[in-house]
């Protein structure tokens, strides 16, 4: 069963990567081994500039997206008892629950408002981004928050008993402890945000034109093998990025597994040096 889903996940992509490099513009139809596609695709002005535009947007979206969900994981783990807590949990996993066709209809509302109102935003690159900051957040804040719940608090009260002040606490003990938390997170907003087609479709105005988008339109107006050789780039691109970024988490555990061992064998060696009382 277990060999059956991989198959099921894993075959249909390694066919879209076979078909990158078929010669013919029928999709299914094999027609010889051919680059075409991918010196199609390096001249397309409009696949470029949409992929340029989707990545600014998944930036900008996962970098606001784990500062803002970081603190609200850090209020919820740390934070027990405040005003509101109920309600402020509630919109934190609000977005997590809600319809994609709700989130884009009640942004899009609201963006119009506000344009009536103060005459800000425009829809645009503007509006995606602040849709996806708020629906990737609560993402980020789920993971920061599980997290710093299985995460000791005693160097953190050690900390503060040595007089450290809260925010050092923050810097110096929190945040690193937090660092797979937040690699992960980032790392997730990014793909939200690059994959999100429905809520961007919502709130996208004239000239904003995503990568998903894009590819939509052409999939409705007849599927162009050069989609096959942009896919099988973003596929390499992401392969790439998931494995050192698993690389990098892992050394960190190790690190910090290490640190742990060296400084349990420290404690244990000064307490066979205390002389024994009777």
């Amino acid at each position: 069963m277990l060999c059956l889903g991989f198959a099921f996940l894993y075959i249909p992509i390694f066919l879209l990567i076979f078909y990158s490099f078929n010669y013919s513009k029928v999709v299914p139809v094999w027609g010889g081994f051919s680059l075409r596609w991918y010196v199609e695709l390096f001249q397309s002005e409009e696949i470029w500039k949409s992929v340029v535009l989707s990545l600014e947007i998944a930036i900008m979206n996962a970098t606001f997206a784990t500062l803002l969900g970081a603190l609200a994981g850090i209020t919820m783990a740390r934070i027990k008892q405040f005003r509101g807590r109920t309600l402020f949990s509630g919109m934190i996993s609000a977005p997590l629950v809600m319809p994609e066709v709700i989130t884009g209809l009640s942004l899009l509302l609201l963006f119009i408002t506000m344009a009536e109102v103060i005459g800000w935003p425009t829809r645009g690159i503007t509006t995606i981004t602040i849709a996806h900051i708020t629906f990737s957040l609560a993402y980020v804040a789920v993971i920061v928050q599980s997290r710093l719940v299985g995460v000791d608090e005693s160097l953190e009260e050690a900390a503060q008993d040595l007089g450290a002040k809260p925010f050092r606490v923050l810097i110096d003990i929190t945040i690193p402890l937090l660092a797979p938390a937040l690699v992960a997170g980032w790392l997730l907003a990014f793909t939200l945000s690059l994959d999100d087609l429905v809520i961007a479709s919502f709130v996208s105005g004239p000239g904003a034109n995503t990568l998903p988008m894009l590819i939509y339109s052409r999939v409705k107006l007849g599927l162009k093998p050069d989609v096959n050789a942009l896919a099988t780039i973003i596929i390499l691109i992401v392969s790439i990025g998931v494995c050192i970024a698993g690389w990098i988490l892992s050394r960190q555990e190790r690190q910090r597994v290490l640190d742990m061992q060296m400084a349990e064998s420290g404690k244990f060696d000064q307490n066979e040096d205390e002389p024994v009382r009777a």
